[in-house]
C-alpha cells in the first residue's frame, strides 16, 4: 500500500570505546566537529548499515534486493531492469549510454520494484546504461554527538609479518606496529524524514516503512567489528502526521525530544550519565493531528 502520511522521526545510538565513522581524509580519525569537538557520523554511513541488515534479512531477493553494495558493478544492474522489461536490444551498440528513450521510465521503475534502497533512498542510474534518477522519499541527516568527544589513538601491535622480506627486515623480530583510534563514549543523535509524496512515486510501501523501523532498531547488532566496539540503538521517536503533507513543522516536533549529559562537568562514558526526555506515546498536545509512537526509549 502507498504511504498517506508524512513522517518525521529522531533516531539515538551510542559507542563505546569504538570508531563510529572513521574519517578517510584524517587517518580514518573518528569524525568531529573541528569548532565544538562534537563527533559526527555520515547519513551515508546509517544508510550503509540499513542496506546491510535489509540485505541480510531478505537474502537479497527481489523486492529487497540491494543496489548500492560491496562489489556491486551499477551498470550490469541497469542491464537488468532493461532485460526485465523486455527491451535488452536498447543495450546493444556503441550509443547504448544514450539509448532507452521512453524505456528510461520502465527501467527506472523496474529498478525501484526490485531494490528496496533504490525506492527507499532513491538513487543516480544515469551513468553509463540509463535508468534515470529517482529520488529517494527517505532522508537521513548526519548524526551528532550530544557532548563533545574525545579521539583516542591507541599503539597495536600484530605479532607476524606479511612477507619472508619483512621478516629479515626486522632482524627475527617479527612485531609490526599499527594505530587504532576510539571515542571513549559517546549518545549521538539523527533526524529523518519520510515523504509520502516521493514514497507514492518510487512504490514506498507501508511495508517498506516498517522493515525500515526494524532496520534502524537491530543495525548494529550486525554490524561488530573490532573498530566499532559496542554501539547500540537507544531511542528511535517516530512522529506520524495525519496529512500526506505533514501538520506540523519537523523542528518544533524534534525539539520535542530532549537529550542532555545530566553533570556536563562530569566525564560521561555510559548511556545512564545521560537523561532522555520524550512526551507519552500517542496523540501529541499541541500538535493534535500528530501521533508519537516510540519504537525504542
Amino acid at each position: 500500500m502507498s504511504l498517506n502520511h508524512r513522517y518525521d522521526f529522531v533516531l539515538l545510538f551510542d559507542v563505546k570505546d569504538g570508531n563510529p565513522n572513521g574519517d578517510p581524509d584524517a587517518g580514518n580519525l573518528p569524525r568531529l566537529d573541528a569548532e565544538t569537538g562534537h563527533g559526527l557520523v555520515t547519513d551515508v554511513c546509517l544508510k550503509r548499515k540499513v542496506r546491510n541488515y535489509v540485505g541480510m534479512a531478505h537474502g537479497e531477493q527481489p523486492p529487497f534486493e540491494i543496489y548500492v553494495k560491496e562489489k556491486a558493478v551499477l551498470n550490469k544492474q541497469h542491464e537488468r531492469a532493461y532485460e526485465g522489461i523486455g527491451k535488452s536490444e536498447l543495450l546493444k551498440g556503441d550509443d547504448k549510454k544514450r539509448k532507452g528513450g521512453d524505456a528510461v521510465d520502465e527501467a527506472r521503475r523496474w529498478m525501484c520494484k526490485n531494490f528496496y534502497d533504490v525506492r527507499t533512498f532513491g538513487a543516480v542510474m544515469s551513468t553509463g546504461v540509463n535508468c534515470g534518477q529517482v529520488r529517494g522519499p527517505v532522508q537521513l541527516t548526519f548524526a551528532r554527538s550530544i557532548s563533545p568527544v574525545v579521539a583516542l589513538e591507541h599503539s597495536i601491535t600484530r605479532m607476524a609479518v606479511a612477507t619472508e622480506a619483512e621478516a629479515e627486515k626486522q632482524g627475527g623480530d617479527n612485531r609490526t606496529m599499527g594505530r587504532k583510534f576510539t571515542v571513549p563514549y559517546g549518545l549521538y543523535r539523527a533526524h529523518g524524514f519520510v515523504s509520502a509524496h516521493l514514497a507514492n512515486q518510487t512504490g514506498f510501501s507501508d511495508e517498506d516503512l516498517a522493515l525500515l523501523w526494524v532496520s534502524l532498531v537491530n543495525m548494529f547488532d550486525h554490524d561488530r567489528s573490532a573498530a566499532r566496539g559496542e554501539m547500540s540503538t537507544r531511542g528511535l521517536y517516530v512522529f506520524k502526521h495525519e496529512g500526506a503533507l505533514g501538520d506540523a513543522p519537523a523542528h518544533s516536533l524534534f525539539d520535542l525530544i530532549g537529550a542532555k549529559q545530566n553533570d556536563p562537568a562530569a566525564t560521561a562514558r555510559a548511556f545512564s550519565d545521560f537523561t532522555v526526555s520524550a512526551p507519552p506515546a500517542g496523540p501529541l498536545s499541541g500538535f493534535p493531528r500528530v501521533t508519537l509512537e516510540r519504537i525504542v526509549g
